[in-house]
């Protein structure tokens, strides 16, 4: 059995107000071409298909033409999606009946009623049957219904609410067994401070989202998505692969790939990242104004100027976006604050999110991730 573990696509994300949907459709191209050159027997993309709960029709289409075309080029291949915690669970979850009907598995919604249990999808090869248990991102509250116990108070944590939903499948020895999952999972011995986290991910304030990898260990391979940066959670057979593309600075020189799994006998598993190439890299150059301007390039580009003294702000923006077409801001060294970021449209500088930063004032970049997250959750319940 072989498929391919994707994760957080991100479809509509902005790189400090760059629009990406043309790196993200170079991306997805090759993709679609490894997987008609690979034939992979299913796709599994593990949440966090757009960047907001109501993303832009422009990302709506560039996912309906990936999945378009995947369909085309490897028409036996099961496709398998679940929401993450950027997306509408409601709205990835339309359609459901029609589309299992083309083995397009997309599930929004976890279990929420009694006796509800994790949505599946079997398949079957020379070596059996494997399954694979589809878990949407959960909060406690969403799924507090199917997994509360006779009698019980009171709210539920991460660990709890997961630890149960879990043990509720009835996992047949024989078989082997995949979880696609959208958590944050840590491994035994780590702190939630120890992993490294990118800027583009929205952090929950004191980490009350971490849930041990332990909870993983029943399962054969564990597909995550969530973190952006690709990483296995303490032992290689459970992993996040990170986002196809950067979408952040943070995520500089980070090699991205997409996880090619292969499962043969029960407990012989291969994982092979095959190497996604940006239409434009994301680098950061540090050095002095003449330093960096001796490497004029055209990725994506945040620099930090080493001057010792003040440089005129103007002229060097003139100068520094002449060499770099593709200019994302310029910093001083040991300074957050920004001389030059690309300026938003006017329709961005009105949006909920920026009103907000004008009425907080300065802000860190967590806090500014967590009040995204707020204001996408009110404007999804809006839509609802």
């Amino acid at each position: 059995m072989k498929f391919f573990h994707l994760s957080d696509l991100h479809l509509g994300v902005k790189l400090l107000r760059r629009d990406l949907l043309a790196d993200q459709a170079y991306v997805l191209e090759q993709v679609i071409s490894l997987a008609q050159a690979r034939k992979p027997d299913a796709v599994v993309i593990a949440g966090d298909i757009y960047d907001k709960a109501v993303p832009p029709a422009e990302a709506v289409a560039l996912f309906d033409w990936f999945l378009t075309a995947l369909r085309e080029k490897i028409p036996q291949c099961s496709i398998m999606i679940i929401s993450g915690n950027h997306d509408s669970a409601p709205r990835l979850n339309c359609f459901r009946s029609v589309l299992d009907r083309e083995k397009v598995y997309m599930i929004g919604l976890p279990p929420q009623r009694p006796g509800e249990k994790i949505a599946n999808v079997c398949l079957k090869d020379s070596w059996g049957m494997v399954v694979f248990h589809l878990l949407p991102f959960i909060r406690p509250a969403m799924v507090r219904q199917a997994v509360l116990e006779e009698g019980e108070e009171g709210p539920l944590s991460y660990e709890q609410t997961l630890r149960r939903l879990l043990a509720q499948e009835q996992l047949d020895p024989a078989a082997r067994h995949v979880l696609v999952s959208h958590q944050f999972y840590l491994p035994a011995g780590k702190s939630a401070k120890e992993i490294e986290r990118m800027d583009s991910e929205i952090q929950m304030v004191g980490n009350i989202d971490a849930v041990p990898a332990e909870l993983l260990a029943p399962f054969d391979y564990a597909a995550l998505g969530h973190i952006h940066k690709p990483m296995t959670v303490g032992e290689k057979r459970f992993r996040y692969c990170g986002t196809p593309l950067a979408v952040s600075v943070s995520e500089a020189g980070q090699q991205k790939a997409v996880l090619e799994v292969e499962l043969r006998e029960k407990g012989n598993i291969t994982v092979t990242p095959l190497t996604l190439t940006p239409l434009r890299p994301v680098q950061i150059l540090r050095g002095s104004l003449e330093e960096v301007l001796c490497q004029s390039c055209e990725a994506y580009v945040s620099v930090v100027l080493t001057d010792p003294e003040d440089l005129e702000v103007m002229d060097l923006q003139q100068r520094l976006r002449a060499a770099f077409p593709y200019l994302l801001e310029i910093r001083r060294e040991g300074e957050k604050r920004r001389l030059m970021q690309e300026e938003a449209p006017l329709q961005e500088q009105l949006s909920p999110l920026s009103l907000c930063r004008q009425f907080l004032g300065e802000l860190t970049w967590q806090e500014e991730r967590l009040l995204a997250d707020v204001i996408h959750t009110v404007e999804e319940g809006e839509q609802k």
